[in-house]
């Protein structure tokens, strides 16, 4: 039976990166391989008195160490959330517009320009407001989207801006600053609009700019909570974010 501390030692070799590591306790022995640059899955064999133990070598797997970005407390917090989605939407549509899809035409690629100039003003207005707050540029991968395909830019287009409307909406009563809100308040029309009119591009003259999966019985729009905006947007953002210190009410 090996004991505890053994055990310890077994398993701290996990944190070990070196070219070859073997050492002993009393007849316990493990030997291990690895390069000190290498990440990824290895074994480990342990003998006592020179025989393997049952199961070994044991396959252990050596990840590397992930960062999470911090969002911040406080009002810049909730500036930083805002502006990881404007990077999204921002990089959303500069990826739309730098191979446009198959039979886009010119009302729908000034749609997508301005759409996607707006985005742009805004991911820029709140970095320069975050000043040396700001997280730093986010790695995004829309490689799930078939940017070829309209349906898809589109039907991406209406979750993107709809996501940026509900998180705005439930992000303004989380600032301490009313100066902020007032700001949020005209960033969301902005978003409203954004979402209107590619509801109007999906489904033209349609009551879908303002459908009932948008706006409630009491002609309000819905908000999403940070968490759960995060989850959606991490479909995308593969960055790691941490927003555990942002305001709960």
């Amino acid at each position: 039976m090996v004991s505890r501390a053994w055990g310890n030692q077994i398993r701290s070799i996990r944190t070990l990166a070196v070219a070859a590591v073997a050492f002993s306790i009393g007849a316990l022995s493990v030997g291990y391989q690895r390069g000190a640059e290498d990440i990824g899955t290895d074994t480990v064999a342990i003998t006592i008195d020179g025989t393997p133990i049952s199961g070994s070598p044991f396959t252990i797997t050596i990840a590397e160490a992930v960062t999470e970005t911090s969002l911040g407390s406080g009002d810049n917090g909730v500036l930083n959330y805002a502006f990881a989605l404007e990077q999204l939407e921002a990089a959303f549509y500069a990826a739309v517009l730098a191979a446009p899809y198959a039979g886009i035409t010119a009302e729908e690629t000034a749609i997508l320009t301005d759409i996607r100039d707006h985005e742009v003003i805004h991911r820029d207005f709140l970095r320069a407001a975050l000043g040396a707050n700001a997280i730093p540029d986010l790695t995004i991968d829309f490689s799930s989207i078939d940017l070829t395909s309209r349906d898809a830019v589109l039907a991406a287009a209406r979750t993107f801006e709809d996501l940026g409307v509900a998180a705005y909406n439930g992000a303004g009563f989380l600032f301490d600053d009313p100066q902020l809100v007032t700001i949020a308040g005209k960033i969301v029309s902005v978003e409203a609009r954004h979402s209107a009119v590619i509801r109007d591009l999906i489904e033209p003259l349609s009551t879908s700019f303002a459908g009932d999966d948008t706006v409630n019985a009491n002609g309000l729009e819905p908000f999403r909570l940070p968490g759960d905006v995060l989850g959606s947007a991490g479909t995308y953002i593969t960055t790691p974010i941490d927003s555990s210190q942002l305001p709960r009410s």
